[in-house]
């Protein structure tokens, strides 16, 4: 009996020896989140800092218990398929950070990665899901109101500037929604009496001749569609309005920051907030199947007050009540 018992112990104690060996290969390594992202991480440092918030609404936070491994295309939408592979290549747990363009970047590269998108169109319109409440396969995320309220903006600056008739569209033909955007855009005018002239920029190098073209067509104002290509270089193109004197709306608050006259769009801070709580929410194992794609409705109208006096621009004291901030 006593030697039963001492060969049971002799491999208990063998046993245990070699437990803190196989604990220690059974360690799970720290997830690793892959955002992706068109723009230029100066650009997107507010929508950057709303994705960690909510990411630690789920319990997560970059260099505590989860790693991010940023990929940013700088403005350049062609470098997307190469960098989606590169995290792709690295095994992440999630692709996220994504908006369109480079949404449907991941998703060309992988349909068994989750991909979580932040944009401003319609997921189901551009083909990332099959439904809005049902998204099917790797892919969900968070939208806002952006790329509709184009024919919204064209009201705005003609209740600020009515003896304008002709009015410039700015559009990158790149864009996945473009000729939607234009056709939406085109209608809005019509209605509203207004000549539409189109004017395409898809580099940087193009904003220089449009803004001079502004003149010789004689625009008496500008709108900026909704793209991530025009918000990373919101600064810049509010720069040039402001050079040129153009009276111009956009639909990030950035660009009324800069110094544009006006923004009109949705919250972008809410749409990065709620892909970082989807991201978290992945990694502690739900499907993206499982989870509808989200829809933050909240419009913010920016005016910038101080870009007007520059103008010579009285803005109605109706509209003055109904934005959001108004920067002096």
């Amino acid at each position: 009996m006593f030697r039963v018992r001492r060969r049971e112990f002799i491999t208990l104690i063998g046993g245990a020896a070699a437990w803190p060996l196989g604990t220690s290969a059974q360690q799970p390594t720290t997830p690793v989140i892959g955002f992706l992202n068109t723009a230029s991480p100066g650009a997107y440092t507010a929508r950057v800092r709303a994705f960690h918030q909510g990411l630690g609404e789920t319990g997560y936070a970059e260099g505590r218990n989860v790693t991010i491994a940023y990929r940013w295309a700088e403005g350049q939408s062609e470098r997307l398929p190469e960098l989606a592979a590169d995290l792709v290549a690295q095994r992440v747990a999630v692709i996220t950070g994504a908006n369109i363009a480079a949404a449907l970047a991941a998703k060309a590269v992988t349909d068994t990665i989750p991909i979580v998108f932040s944009i401003s169109v319609d997921p189901v319109e551009v083909g990332l899901v099959a439904s809005l409440n049902r998204p099917g396969r790797n892919i969900t995320g968070a939208t806002t109101l952006s790329a509709e309220l184009g024919p919204k903006r064209l009201e705005l600056l003609h209740e600020v500037i009515p003896t304008a008739s002709k009015i410039a569209f700015l559009v990158n033909p790149t864009a996945p929604i473009a000729e939607s955007l234009t056709r939406d855009m085109q209608e809005g005018a019509s209605t509203l009496g207004l000549q539409l002239h189109i004017l395409h920029a898809s580099t940087e190098h193009d904003f220089d001749t449009i803004f001079a073209t502004l003149s010789a067509i004689k625009a008496g104002a500008l709108v900026i569609s909704s793209d991530p290509f025009f918000n990373t270089w919101s600064e810049r193109l509010a720069q040039l309005a402001s050079r040129y004197a153009v009276s111009a709306i956009f639909s990030y608050r950035e660009f009324a920051a800069a110094g544009g006259l006006m923004s009109y769009g949705g919250s972008f801070m809410e749409v990065y907030r709620l892909a970082g709580v989807y991201t978290g929410r992945i990694l502690s194992g739900e499907k993206p199947a499982d989870l509808p794609v989200q829809q933050a409705t909240k419009v913010e109208l920016i005016i910038n007050l101080k870009t007007a006096r520059a103008l010579g621009i009285t803005f109605p004291l109706s509209l003055l009540g109904r934005a959001d901030e108004v920067i002096e």
